[in-house]
Formats: C-alpha cells, sequence, structure tokens
C-alpha cells in the first residue's frame, strides 16, 4: 500500500481555488475528494495529480478549482484509491479546503525560526504546537486566514537530537560539513522532522493555508552576506551538493506551494520536472541544474511572490537569494527582482503587506550600526579598515536591510511614493511583516508624515529564544538613547541620514510568539502571543496599527 510521507499540506488558496500538498513513499495517483461531507453541493470537491519524482522522493500538488469564496470543506485523501487521510482514530477535528473571502477580514497570523526540540529543553514550548492545540481545542478560538512562515521553517546548520542520530547513521562524524546536512537526501529529512513528527503540527499545516519564504538557516547561517563570503563558500569541496540540496529542496516543498495554478503551469521548471517523471523517470539531474543556476546567476529565478485578497496585498519579498553580490555591486535585491517589487508597490488597495524574512525597519542603534559597517566594509575608511570591516560583518551578522543601504533607500522611495498616493490611492496601511532576529516588536515611522500608517510588524522566534548575552545585547540596543554613537560613526563613515524615520512603539518581547495581524476595513491590528502550554497561548502584547 502506498503511503504518504509528509503531508497533506494546504498550500496556495484564492477565493475560489486551493493547492494540496503531499510527500508520498512511491510514485501514485494522488486524489482529494470532499467524500460527500461538504457543506454545501457546490463545494464538492474530486481532484487528481500525478506525483513527479526527484532523487528517489515522489511529491504532487492537487490542484481544486470550482469552490465557493469562505468555503470550508472538508478533505480526504486518496493514494492509488486508498484512503491515507483523514488518519483512522484521529484526536483532531476534520481538515478542511479553506478559501479566501475577499468580502470580509482577512487574518494573517505569522512568525519565524523554529528550531527542532532537543533533550535539554532550551529552545522552550513550540509556538506552532500550542497554536494548533488551541485551534483544535477551543470553539471559539479566532482561526486565521493564513499561516505565513517568514523563514528558518528548518535549520540545517544547527541540528536537533534526531537529525544528529539520523546523520550519525549516514556518514562519519568527521565528514564535512560536520554537524550540518550535507545534500538533497539530508534535507529531506529535516523537512520529515519539522512537519510530520509532531502529530498537532502536522494537522495544523493540513487545514490552515501555509505560505512561506526562506532566511539563512534553510540553507546556512547568514547566508549571502556578501561577496567575500558566498567567494568562501564556494571554495568549499561540499558546497555544491549543499546548495543544490537546500535551494531544490526549498523549491519543492516550499516554493511550489506558494504559487497558484497558473503561476505554476507557467514555471519552465516545474513543466520539465513534471515531463521528466512523465514515463518513470527521475527529475533529479533537472533540480541540481536549476538550483545551482538559481544560486550563481540570481536574476534568472524569482522566489518573491504576490497575492491579492479582497483590499490587501501581500507582497513576500525574497531576501537572501536574490541578493546582488558581485565584487563591484552590492544589493539586497538583484535588478529584476527590485523591478518586480517596484511593480508590486501600487495603491488601490486598503492594506499593503511587505513580508521579508529579514526586518526593514531594525532598533535605530542596530540600523545605524549596519550601515557603518556596510560603508567600512566597503573602503570608507581604508582597505585595511575594509578587511577588518568584512570580519565584523560576518561575526555580528551585519547583513539586514540596513547593511544594503542603496536598497533599503530605494524600498523607503517606493513606500512613501504609495504612501502619498502617487501610484494610486493611498492605502490605509503599510506594514513590514518580518522574523529573524528572535525578539518581537512594533516600530512606527515618524517622518515623513502622510496619511498612511507605515509600520514594522516583527515576530520572531516560533521556537529559538536569545539566551544570556545576546538577549542582553539586543534589550540594550532597543534603549532609548542607544542610537546616537552608531549614527555618529555611520556620520563619519559618510552614510547620509535615512530616508525615514521610526521609533519603536510596543515591546520589545523575547518570547517565543506568534503575531497575527487582522485587516477589516479601514482598520488594522496586530497581536502577539507567546505558548503557556502544549495547547495554550498567552497574549504579550497587541496594538491598534490604525
Amino acid at each position: 500500500m502506498t503511503a504518504l510521507v509528509l503531508g497533506p499540506l494546504l498550500r496556495h488558496v484564492s477565493d475560489r481555488t486551493a493547492t494540496i500538498w503531499v510527500e508520498t513513499d512511491r510514485p501514485c495517483e494522488v486524489r482529494v475528494t470532499s467524500g460527500g461531507n461538504a457543506a454545501n453541493v457546490r463545494d464538492e470537491v474530486d481532484a487528481t495529480a500525478r506525483t513527479f519524482t526527484a532523487h528517489g522522493h515522489h511529491y504532487a500538488l492537487v490542484e481544486i478549482g470550482g469552490l465557493e469564496p469562505g468555503a470550508r470543506v472538508p478533505y480526504a485523501v486518496e493514494l492509488d484509491g486508498e484512503r491515507v487521510w483523514p488518519e483512522p482514530d484521529s484526536p483532531f477535528p476534520a481538515s478542511l479546503i479553506r478559501t479566501m473571502d475577499a468580502a470580509g477580514a482577512v487574518r494573517i497570523s505569522f512568525g519565524s525560526c523554529r528550531r527542532s526540540p532537543d533533550r535539554a529543553g532550551l529552545h522552550g514550548l513550540d509556538t506552532l504546537t500550542a497554536f494548533a492545540g488551541r485551534l483544535a481545542n477551543d470553539a471559539d478560538a479566532r482561526w486565521p486566514d493564513v499561516l505565513l512562515m517568514v523563514g528558518d521553517q528548518i535549520y540545517a546548520d544547527e541540528l536537533g537530537d534526531e537529525m544528529r542520530a539520523y546523520l550519525a547513521g549516514r556518514r562519519e562524524p568527521d565528514v564535512e560539513p560536520k554537524g550540518e546536512v550535507a545534500d538533497f537526501e539530508e534535507y529531506t529529512q529535516l523537512y520529515k522532522l519539522a512537519w510530520h513528527e509532531d502529530p498537532a503540527v502536522r494537522w495544523l499545516l493540513s487545514t490552515v493555508p501555509v505560505f512561506t519564504v526562506f532566511d539563512d538557516h534553510d540553507i546556512r547561517d547568514d547566508w549571502n552576506t556578501s561577496y567575500a563570503w558566498r567567494q568562501e563558500m564556494w571554495s568549499q569541496p561540499w558546497w555544491r551538493a549543499r546548495i543544490t540540496g537546500g535551494i531544490g529542496s526549498y523549491w519543492i516543498y516550499q516554493h511550489l506551494g506558494n504559487l497558484s495554478a497558473e503561476e505554476r503551469a507557467g514555471d519552465p521548471v516545474y513543466e520539465a520536472v513534471l515531463a521528466a517523471s512523465a514515463d518513470g523517470g527521475d527529475a533529479g539531474k533537472i533540480l541540481d541544474e536549476f538550483a545551482e543556476r538559481a544560486d550563481k546567476e540570481p536574476a534568472t529565478m524569482r522566489w518573491s511572490y504576490a497575492h491579492d485578497w479582497g483590499g490587501t496585498r501581500l507582497i513576500v519579498v525574497d531576501s537572501r537569494c536574490s541578493r546582488l553580490l558581485t565584487a563591484d555591486r552590492r544589493g539586497m535585491l538583484d535588478d529584476e527582482e527590485f523591478r518586480w517589487l517596484d511593480g508590486q508597490c501600487q495603491g488601490g488597495m486598503k492594506h499593503l503587506l511587505i513580508a521579508s524574512s529579514l526586518p526593514y525597519l531594525l532598533p535605530r542603534a542596530i540600523h545605524h550600526a549596519e550601515t557603518w559597517n556596510e560603508a567600512m566594509a566597503g573602503g570608507a575608511w581604508g582597505r585595511r579598515s575594509g578587511a577588518l570591516g568584512e570580519k565584523l560583518r560576518q561575526a555580528a551578522d551585519l547583513e539586514h536591510w540596513a547593511a544594503f543601504d542603496s536598497s533599503f533607500r530605494a524600498v523607503a522611495e517606493d513606500v512613501v511614493a504609495v504612501a502619498r498616493g502617487e501610484r494610486g490611492e493611498a492605502p490605509a496601511s503599510i506594514s513590514f511583516l518580518s522574523g529573524d532576529i528572535h525578539y518581537s516588536y512594533l516600530a512606527r515611522v515618524t517622518a515623513p508624515d502622510t496619511d498612511t500608517t507605515i509600520t514594522q510588524v516583527v515576530c520572531s522566534p516560533l521556537r529559538n529564544p536569545l539566551q544570556g548575552k545576546f538577549r542582553l545585547a539586543n534589550k540594550i540596543a532597543c534603549m532609548r538613547g542607544m542610537p546616537g554613537p552608531f549614527r555618529m560613526l555611520a556620520r563619519l563613515a559618510k552614510v547620509p541620514p535615512p530616508p525615514l524615520k521610526w521609533r519603536i512603539t510596543d515591546g520589545p518581547w523575547f518570547d517565543n510568539a506568534i503575531a497575527t495581524v487582522e485587516l477589516a476595513g479601514p482598520e488594522c491590528d496586530v497581536r502577539w502571543e507567546s505558548p503557556r502550554s502544549a495547547t495554550t497561548l498567552e497574549q504579550i502584547g497587541a496594538a491598534r496599527v490604525c
């Protein structure tokens, strides 16, 4: 009997369509059906897809259309005619296909940085487990329309106990890269541990639409920090298998589900993979070649995406793989990616959300430190200081939007133009949604003055809190009075003042947490919640954005 290896995951949804993603243990036909249990006959579901194969693993995305806006349809999954989901005697409610309702409010829950559990319990309670427990057990719980995971869904370089045990049975401990995953096969095990082993999380991902974007630990810590970092990594004999395995697995496990059926149909790589698998072939070579090209020539692939839901536009920006890092140019986004983002930043919406794994608006002390460091590494104080600046950049993780000052300014120009109504009717709010830094806060733009509220909403981590001196250092960085000395350093390096002014108005909070942004008419609210047990969350912060 064919078995599910991973999934089902409810991925891209619109008001009338949905996508179910699965991994199976052999090639098969995957069928998704409502099983005759739909609340409305118009929501009957019966859709199929054949699996495709890459490096001996088998996957399918089942595309479902003809649904009603706001549909809630219980579904089942069959593999070659045998029902495999829902599992018998499951303690969880039925998994539902959930479509968007453009006429209603939009509720987006998000977070980042979810480490695997460890025996010592250093990473605390898992926020996703508690979130799933509340949705499953609390009849009055408010469900999100979307679960947005903004980076570090897996940690390829900081492994949990189960993954270390798996590697010990696969290769010798002194084989490079030591203590890290090495290739596509090992990445598949990481995803299984992250999304399959906890029954509550598996159920959550099967019934809440999931969108994602990667950050550095999905590949390796400080991924694409600088041109020098890239040169060093590609000099390692093990790096090619690592980067192709990381990008290739991300394309399958995360990226494809972010796209609509029409977008997938227009993806030449997806078309080639399906064709290679149609006659029993394996598309592993196609995937590896694509992944290496995407890393070496970032302009050949766009990982960013955007979706409109009623009066809300969500833009999810890749701030890792599409970086422009050459000997003479440096940008958070390559030219093609920035042109795409520029085109998406338009008015005419009630709310514009820009999700980036890395916070656009950092605590100002850290922002000024990163702009100074970029100038220093670029030679503002001479060649020797430049080498020191590069060492400091890599040692202190100084590689956020602030460390790409030209990109920061270009995005500020776009956002202010939208807020001033220069690109259509100005929205009520523009919010950046981010994670990465392992604490949460709300920052508000105070200048230039516009009728649109511009904010930065950060929520991190889902499970990986800062400890010891790192926690203390970031608390100090958020204190008033700290930006001054670093602003002076930036001025001495001839960095002009930033085009925006902002301040943190809520937080910071250093707990494991998940945030929910709710958009209803012209109003935008956000709340942060932290796990207090395997089934309960406690609110740690809330704010009216506008």
